[in-house]
């Protein structure tokens, strides 16, 4: 059979509501400023649905510094890959700096998020090593474990009797091959808002011999102390073997970086394909990101404003009697119950009568009768935007109960 020909009557498990969902639940186009209110087909409507954490991605200072360094340089600078002609003193104190920060000796400054963490994955194992990783890891990471030519094992979500039951696994096939075991999980789970369980993973390390990488997308710049991530939250910094973490959410921003002990990251510097046959991140975007961290290290005021909207957000979800699963960190996931038609009118109504834009998830990413609304709360929410917010989850609920919303949206088969 023709390979497009099969490609195209499969269609995927999203690709086959492109002709209804294309432009306004799948692929939306939001206009106007990044920030609390946005345009969505030349409506003003509240914006949950960007992971604009800490308000940068049009702080002032961010604007000028970004500005003033394209200026300066343009995009074009540095060329080449780090390691033939693309080097500077700035790559290599953002790296340095970061990886300070979340308590490691060294850093490494990745072009983007979703290749970083995956390259990292691929550089690391050997097809003698076990990999075991949560199973409501990021897509990410399941394509990265994917690649892994040799043993990979996914353990129950945030179950650590089951992490148990497959370390024993792997360190019968790990006596046999030689290799090393790799345990993945994330600090913050982008879907469900819940913490990784670090405290009792690492506690495993005392009868299991392994190293362990987290990903901590969601969780640097909101958790812990200073902004240091989940490992700083719960006290294990220092038992994190390899930390990894994307621009694109406290920093708002492309780029990522990984940091543990010196001589791993050395090896990762001339070992990771991704990073050494890709050019170097333009330079605007390091002093870009340069500013950021500045800003997420000595403005403390704007992660505690982010708090103070979590809290306010959740709290009165919660108070009027939604199902917000697990989640103990910024990531609101809203559970609605229904048929998917159903589900995707109450999607519209909110739009386009209530003004209130958030990421809608649904079948088969989660259970059919089920839609996330997915909501990420931002220091640059004010408190009028989660009164309305309220007022329309509300709203909505009750014409989903009542059975407004059947059939007022077909869905293909």
């Amino acid at each position: 059979m023709d390979l497009f020909a099969r490609i195209l009557q499969q269609a995927g498990p999203l690709g086959k509501y492109a002709d209804m969902a294309e432009g306004y639940y799948m692929f939306p186009q939001l206009e106007g400023e990044l920030g609390n209110r946005m345009y969505f087909r030349g409506k003003e409507v509240i914006c949950w649905s960007i992971n604009n954490y800490l308000g940068l991605a049009n702080h002032p200072e961010v604007r000028q510094a970004d500005a003033e360094s394209a200026a300066r340089w343009g995009l074009a600078y540095p060329m080449g890959a780090r390691m033939m002609s693309g080097e500077t003193k700035r790559h290599q104190e953002l790296e340095t700096a970061l990886a300070h920060f979340v308590g490691k000796e060294a850093g490494y400054l990745l072009n983007y998020g979703y290749q970083g963490i995956l390259s990292v994955i691929d550089a690391l194992l050997s097809r003698r090593d076990v990999v075991v990783y949560d199973s409501e890891s990021h897509a990410c990471i399941v394509d990265a474990v994917r690649m892994h030519l040799g043993k990979r094992f996914a353990f129950a979500h945030n179950d650590i009797a089951s992490l148990h039951k497959n370390l024993e696994r792997a360190q019968k096939i790990t006596q046999e091959t030689g290799g090393g075991i790799l345990v993945i999980t994330e600090g913050v789970f982008g879907m469900r808002g819940d913490q990784g369980k670090l405290r009792e993973i690492v506690a495993l390390k005392e009868q299991y011999d392994f190293r362990l990488l987290i990903d901590d997308a969601h969780g640097f710049g909101m958790l812990g102390k200073t902004g240091a991530g989940t490992a700083e939250e719960q006290g294990v910094t220092d038992e994190v073997d390899l930390y990894f973490s994307t621009f694109a959410k406290s920093m708002a921003l492309i780029g990522a970086f990984v940091a543990g002990p010196k001589d791993i990251i050395r090896y990762l510097r001339y070992n990771m394909r991704s990073q050494i046959f890709a050019k170097s991140l333009p330079m605007p975007i390091v002093e870009g990101a340069l500013k950021r961290f500045e800003l997420l290290k000595t403005r403390p005021e704007l992660r505690e404003r982010l708090w103070k909207n979590v809290h306010a957000l959740q709290n009165g979800l919660r108070e009027r009697g939604f199902d917000l699963g697990d989640t103990n960190t910024c990531v609101t996931p809203v559970y609605m119950y229904g048929a998917i038609e159903e589900t995707t009118a109450l999607v519209r109504d909110m739009r386009e009568n209530y003004g209130i834009f958030c990421s809608v998830v649904i079948y088969p990413v989660v259970p059919k009768d089920m839609v996330i609304l997915r909501l990420i709360p931002t220091a640059v929410h004010t408190d009028e935007d989660i009164r309305l917010t309220l007022e329309a989850f509300s709203a909505v609920r009750d014409k989903l109960v009542s059975g407004a919303y059947r059939n007022l949206v077909q869905l293909p088969a």
